[in-house]
């Protein structure tokens, strides 16, 4: 098995552009349809964008998700469901899966996620899916897990796309709305594979952590650590996992590019990455491995902040010679003096 970003984000072969797509969304997992709830408020594009064919180049989007659809479910409901399952959708489907699944190996018989061999592609939507998330975490009773550990990280849907995870508690709306867009431009025959990284999440999306689009991030480098939630400094000493943490909320925002986890005061608890929550536990402790390279930067940051404090001081005035005094002491020289 090869899990290699680079073989991820070449080019290949799919199927050929179609005009129209089902989405069916499942949250049956172990899950608190928060997902759903999120990407609502998604605008870079909006769901009812994708959903109205207001994107241009897209094909028909039928969107099938209980929390968003409009019928009271039973039969209706679930009728695209079943022609899923059995081959029977006249158009392509991209399978949209929200919550952690339990091992079915000690729970009986089950394979409700059979449906994704059949779909054009796989998306994990949130962490509890694509990682286990909250439900996964150390002494839980179903043994679940993620979508990937469930179908296996070498899966490919009839497309030959490999589950798409997109993490995060819940899930940023663009960044989901996002990475579906490219899925429905791809079935058109509009864009390439989509490129994913070694943990299946899009490429350009997740490749740089939380501290790299930090706010706080000049904080860090001055060592300028605060021990109050109210202060807009580094929060690394009160559990900001950031400088590890794969993730682009600080720079994106949450709604409309406002809000996003340090934005507004709150720590990076590391919801987007395969070891959450287990390895980033306990919550609002230094983080592991932090103490050390906090106390190799003080110094550091100490001298570097001092002697930054200097130089504003010398370019935060004015140079002397703008006054309203009757001489002239730029340094002005003629050349033909009058």
């Amino acid at each position: 098995m090869t899990t290699s970003g680079q073989m991820f984000g070449q080019p290949r072969p799919t199927t050929p552009g179609v005009d129209e797509v089902h989405v069916l969304w499942t949250s049956e997992g172990m899950s608190c349809d928060g997902d759903s709830v999120s990407v609502t408020a998604a605008m870079q594009p909006s769901l009812e964008d994708v959903v109205l064919g207001l994107i241009p180049g897209l094909p028909r989007v039928h969107l099938h998700n209980k929390v968003l659809d409009a019928s009271l479910g039973g039969d209706d409901f679930m009728r695209v469901f079943h022609q899923a399952a059995n081959g029977q959708l006249d158009a392509p489907y991209v399978f949209v899966v929200e919550g952690s699944i339990p091992n079915e190996q000690i729970n009986g018989d089950g394979y409700w996620t059979s449906m994704g061999d059949k779909a054009w592609a796989v998306v994990a939507a949130g962490t509890c899916v694509a990682y286990g998330g909250i439900h996964a975490m150390a002494g839980n009773p179903t043994g679940c897990m993620g979508l990937c550990d469930y179908l296996g990280w070498d899966f490919r849907s009839s497309a030959g796309i490999p589950i798409v995870n997109v993490p995060g508690c819940p899930v940023q709306p663009d960044n989901f709305m996002e990475t579906l867009t490219w899925l429905l431009y791809q079935a058109a025959g509009l864009s390439p594979m989509i490129p994913l990284d070694d943990m299946h999440r899009p490429q350009w999306l997740f490749g740089k952590t939380v501290h790299e689009g930090c706010d706080r991030a000049g904080y860090y480098e001055q060592a300028d650590f605060t021990s109050d939630y109210n202060s807009p400094k580094c929060q690394v000493k009160i559990g900001c996992w950031g400088p590890v943490v794969n993730c682009n909320v600080p720079k994106r925002g949450w709604m409309g590019g406002i809000g996003g986890c340090p934005n507004v005061g709150g720590i990076c608890i590391g919801c987007t990455m395969p070891g959450f929550p287990d390895k980033f536990m306990p919550f609002m402790d230094e983080p592991s491995g932090g103490a050390q390279s906090s106390m190799l930067a003080t110094p550091y940051g100490a001298l570097i902040r001092r002697l930054r404090s200097i130089t504003n001081h010398t370019v935060n005035a004015e140079p002397k010679w703008r006054h309203n005094r009757p001489e002239l002491t730029t340094g002005y020289n003629p050349r033909w003096p009058r």
